[in-house]
């Protein structure tokens, strides 16, 4: 075998080997370099909507995309060109060749783009709509109520200046943290986190007693696992092992109900993105997703229109059905006990957690450096305690906590 050359991580005692450590980073670099999402999202938004409601809701317009301004393939030839089989741990080999397999099927589902065979590449990437989800969620939207939703009584100033305390309390835990709140020029009212750092729309609106709640769901989970995920000597868990986004997304929304206001109508979505993805698999139009979201779920006309949107994306897209499935799963795994604190390593799926407790136990991982803030308040662990035996159709506060 040949010599490894040995580099030390600051975060950890672990030195991983030459190779796997080149390896790992040329991962988060083509990662970050294909940026499949922002490719596979449509940037007509506003014309969509526009045109939809003056057609009387009965017919969309092309979705339109923003070119694909990267060598797809140029890309693929250095990724499986990686020597992956020179890494001389199995663990990180295993690993890390699954990360470029998932990076290889990401850069096809851009290559297949609003073209025949999309959604063959989105059942390879994130897998169909099994018929025990579909019957979850069809369970949740016949059994959790229909209530009205608390008006949307704050501002994005209201938000930003609530984020930047919740940024600034995580900084004072861990000096390393320095991730920032942004505003969005975008129109569209969307939250989203990206590297850590959380945008914020310029119009975005919300009720206020979901906006520490939804900050759990952003800063609490998605920017804390890249924070806990950056100090790992293996640095694919920062951008997130394959298959990372379901237990990603179930951990986001088990904040907001740990932290005190998961809404009816909010886990009552979530089970409309699984509908409307297996629609789309089955390739109904969207203006029939639309009408189903909207006549027979009772959603409002723009909830309806922009799920259905989500579902269709680039063709089809079956990665939305991922935030119910993330939910059951993370469930299954709190009843049977499983640890909580653990899952905030870094970004990465429930199936890959024995490799990685293997690990933790050889010091070549190290614990998660922060945790989010609600779990430290007796409530939440209270909370917690009674989700290991709750169903998913109970999962839902129709009230905020006091």
């Amino acid at each position: 075998m040949t010599a490894q050359v040995q580099h030390k991580d600051n975060s950890s005692g672990f030195a991983m080997s030459g190779p796997a450590e080149a390896i790992d980073q040329t991962l988060v670099e083509l990662d970050a370099e294909l940026d499949w999402l922002t490719r596979l999202t449509p940037s007509n938004m506003g014309a969509l909507w526009d045109t939809f409601c003056e057609s009387n809701y009965k017919a969309m317009p092309a979705l339109e995309y923003q070119d694909v301004d990267i060598d797809l393939e140029g890309l693929r030839r250095k990724l499986l060109g990686l020597p992956v089989h020179d890494i001389d741990d199995p663990l990180i080999e295993t690993l890390l060749i699954e990360k470029q397999r998932e990076i290889d099927r990401q850069i096809e589902l851009v290559r297949m783009r609003a073209r025949d065979g999309i959604i063959i590449a989105s059942i390879d990437l994130f897998g169909a709509v099994d018929s025990t989800l579909l019957d979850d969620a069809l369970r949740i939207l016949e059994q959790v109520p229909q209530i009205e939703t608390a008006p949307r009584d704050s501002s994005a100033e209201d938000f930003v200046k609530a984020a930047a305390l919740e940024m600034e309390y995580y900084h004072g835990q861990d000096p390393d943290f320095r991730f920032k709140v942004k505003v969005n020029p975008n129109s569209g009212g969307t939250l989203f986190t990206s590297s850590g750092d959380l945008y914020v729309a310029h119009d975005y609106r919300t009720a206020r007693a979901r906006i520490d709640p939804l900050i759990q769901h952003e800063i609490g989970t998605h920017s804390v696992t890249w924070h806990n995920g950056k100090r790992q000597p293996l640095h694919v868990l920062r951008c997130g092992l394959p298959d990372y986004d379901a237990l990603q997304e179930g951990l986001a929304v088990m904040g907001e109900y740990l932290s005190g206001y998961l809404p009816p109508e909010r886990l009552r979505m979530l089970a409309a993105r699984v509908v409307a993805a297996d629609m789309a698999v089955n390739e109904v139009p969207v203006v029939q997703i639309f009408a189903r979201l909207h006549d027979e779920f009772g959603f409002d006309k723009f909830r309806s229109f922009d799920t259905a949107i989500r579902a269709v994306r680039g063709g089809g897209l079956t990665k939305d059905a991922l935030y119910l499935k993330g939910l059951v799963e993370l469930l299954a795994y709190l009843h049977h006990g499983g640890d909580f604190e653990t899952l905030f390593i870094g970004k990465f799926a429930l199936k890959q957690l024995p490799i990685l407790e293997k690990l933790l136990e050889r010091g070549m991982l190290v614990p998660p450096a922060l945790l989010p803030r609600y779990i430290s308040k007796p409530r939440a662990v209270q909370r917690l305690e009674n989700v290991r035996n709750m169903d998913i159709t109970a999962l839902y506060q129709e009230h905020p906590a006091p």
